[in-house]
């Protein structure tokens, strides 16, 4: 992906908070009375369009490589999670000002106006403390003609670790033996094991290099190990740990008579033809399933005819809403396949939540996971 699409969602955002930090400054100080607080806020306000700019510039290799790589880290997730918080509380207060004001209940007002101040902060602080809180979601998938001998297969999938400030090794440990405990037969890693160059690759090697699973452990690389150009590294330091990221490649795994054939390709960008070529890939007679870590690629996964895909890339939204029984998240601007499985024709996909998180370590509406895949035959 151009590096200049890469950054212009965050260019996108950033424009938001600063119209969100203005209205928030002008709101605030007309709505409280006090010179003071007027002050402390048009100075919160101003640090924070600085945070703004330097969570921004921070994207830019030729400027985060001057820094240490957890210094970049945390300004860019505390000037974000600055950000979030000032939009969210923004669309808040822009709502209340369409609430007819009446003098007689003007300390209810008050109250209410500090309430929708609070709130998101409250909300925004739940989804820190639980970022990485981790569970075993499992997931049966049925698939039609699948020989009896895969009837009950199980798959584990690690995805989008992003090891870095926001989650460390210690903790990446700890769901490598949350995955090695449900004793699967295939262990598969989709991804995404760092966010930028200076991040401990190494350490996220080592750990996925203590995967356990009786037909091997295989992968395939994300958009950030394209980002950081780690994409060679990555792959020959993984197999020397007995792990195997498939590009452009596959793996025949036999189980009784029955075969499972198992490709992987490189991250698919957003916006371009994909998989091209894929169909290759595609072994006649043999149960296909694609390693693929952007989801998006499903439609033209099932067209060619695998019969399952597995990705991560979307963090499941990593932070999202439900309002009338619609899932609200940024990820659904780029794909509709966010989280959980979906079914095209005879074909499956199954996109895991992955364990950590991008930009700001806040996960709201979407859990962090270890996914355990089941094949059942129907």
């Amino acid at each position: 992906m151009p590096h200049s699409f890469h950054v212009f969602p965050d260019l996108v955002f950033l424009f938001a908070c600063v119209a969100a930090q203005c209205f928030l400054a002008i709101w605030a100080g007309r709505f409280f009375r006090q010179k003071w607080l007027h002050a402390a806020i048009y100075a919160v306000s101003g640090l924070c369009l600085v945070g703004y700019g330097a969570a921004y510039l921070s994207l830019f290799a030729r400027v985060n490589h001057h820094f240490p790589v957890d210094v970049v880290t945390w300004t860019q997730g505390s000037a974000l999670t600055a950000g979030l918080l000032v939009v969210s509380t923004a669309v808040l207060g822009a709502v209340v000002r369409r609430v007819p004001y009446r003098k007689d209940r003007r300390e209810l007002f008050r109250t209410a106006g500090a309430v929708v101040m609070a709130s998101p902060a409250a909300v925004t602080a739940f989804g820190i403390l639980h970022h990485n809180d981790f569970r075993v979601t499992e997931t049966d998938i049925p698939m039609p003609g699948l020989p009896r001998d895969l009837n009950g297969l199980r798959l584990v999938q690690v995805t989008d670790v992003h090891l870095s400030a926001f989650l460390s090794e210690r903790e990446f440990a700890r769901a490598i033996d949350m995955a090695n405990e449900t004793r699967a037969q295939i262990a598969l890693v989709t991804g995404d094991l760092i966010t930028r160059r200076g991040d401990p690759l190494d350490a996220g090697i080592r750990q996925i290099g203590r995967l356990r699973a009786e037909a091997g452990v295989f992968g395939c690389l994300g958009n950030h190990e394209a980002y950081a150009h780690a994409e060679d590294y990555t792959t020959a330091e993984a197999a020397r740990r007995g792990v195997r990221f498939l590009r452009f490649q596959t793996a025949d795994l036999r189980f009784g008579n029955a075969t499972l054939h198992l490709a992987g390709v490189d991250y698919e960008p957003f916006h371009t033809p994909y998989l091209e070529g894929a169909e290759r890939l595609l072994s006649p007679g043999s149960v296909n399933v694609l390693l693929s870590h952007n989801p998006d690629v499903l439609p033209v996964a099932a067209h060619q005819g695998w019969d399952l895909m597995i990705a991560g890339h979307t963090h499941g939204g990593q932070i999202g809403v439900e309002i009338l029984h619609h899932d609200i998240s940024p990820a659904r601007y780029y794909t509709p396949y966010v989280r959980g499985l979906y079914r095209i024709g005879r074909s499956a996909g199954y996109v895991s939540t992955g364990l950590g998180t991008v930009g700001l370590p806040v996960r709201l509406g979407a859990p962090p996971e270890v996914s355990l895949i089941r094949l059942c035959a129907i």
